[in-house]
């Protein structure tokens, strides 16, 4: 059977986990199909660890709660799929239709997960937070960068002066002209890119609000962030692109883009329609 991502994952994350979490995380391995039909109290027994290191297991590699982490590897063991966001791609038959399903299913499963792992506290916090502020600043490197520019450009939609920019000395200047009431969103997946940690704690000197957006409750990016937003961790370490983490990125980037119109949007209603009859002159 194809490994999953998610026992990939655990693969990968062993050697970081506690001694509580490894007896987990070594059953789960060993009998992957079982796990889906145990409760908390029967995987603590069967692997001789106790329910609330299964807690923190299931935390560890993405999933807020026992009963998702069951949901997500049942479908993976279900749908029998491959890695598909790592070189062992190659190893497949996969026709190219097959592919775009399990791409679909991976984004799916993102999508599903993401409820599960942000805060809705820490969400709402976010969401005040830019309604009030006057610049925005986003950054990102190599696929967070994506979501960036996306960021920047619904933001700057809703009258914001927002920025994005890959380029850390470029964004150096921009924190340095920041008011107290103003923003930095981070993104990384990993939460341990440097330059996006180093312009992190700038800004949080410069007395910025800092919103991280990353998949590890247990990175550089996460601790640093005033607010951190916690996107569901199901990507293997060693892929060959950003699939599921930039879905997870784009759709939280338009959750507080939505949320924050929300907030401030009835005076844009009719720069909105201005925009959108000028932009339909160049329709053919």
């Amino acid at each position: 059977m194809p490994q999953s991502v998610i026992l990939t994952k655990i693969e990968q994350q062993l050697s970081s986990f506690s001694a509580a979490e490894k007896k987990v995380a070594r059953y789960v391995l060993a009998h992957p199909e079982f796990i889906p039909n145990l409760t908390t109290k029967e995987l603590a027994q069967q692997a001789h660890a106790s329910e609330a290191s299964i807690v923190r297991f299931c935390r560890r590699v993405g999933v807020d709660s026992f009963r998702m982490f069951k949901l997500a590897l049942a479908k993976e063991l279900t749908r029998g799929k491959a890695t598909i966001n790592s070189a062992s791609l190659l190893e497949t038959n996969d026709t190219p239709h097959m592919l775009f399903q399990k791409v679909s299913s991976l984004n799916q499963a993102a999508l599903e997960m993401s409820s599960n792992t942000l805060s809705s506290q820490e969400f709402t916090k976010a969401v005040e937070k830019l309604s009030t502020a006057k610049k925005i600043g986003f950054f990102g490197v190599g696929g967070s960068f994506t979501s960036s520019v996306d960021g920047q450009y619904k933001f700057m939609r809703l009258g914001f002066h927002s920025v994005a920019s890959t380029d850390y000395h470029y964004m150096i200047p921009f924190i340095t002209m920041m008011a107290p009431e103003d923003v930095l969103i981070c993104i990384s997946t990993s939460g341990k890119t440097r330059e996006v940690i180093e312009l992190a704690t700038y800004a949080k000197e410069q007395g910025i609000t800092v919103i991280g957006i990353t998949s590890s409750n247990t990175s550089s990016l996460y601790k640093q962030s005033d607010i951190p937003l916690l996107i569901p961790n199901i990507e293997v370490e060693h892929r060959i692109g950003s699939i599921a983490s930039r879905t997870s990125q784009l759709n939280l980037i338009d959750s507080l883009y939505v949320s924050v119109f929300h907030q401030i949007g009835e005076h844009l209603l009719e720069p909105f329609d201005k925009s959108r009859k000028k932009t339909e002159e160049k329709r053919l």
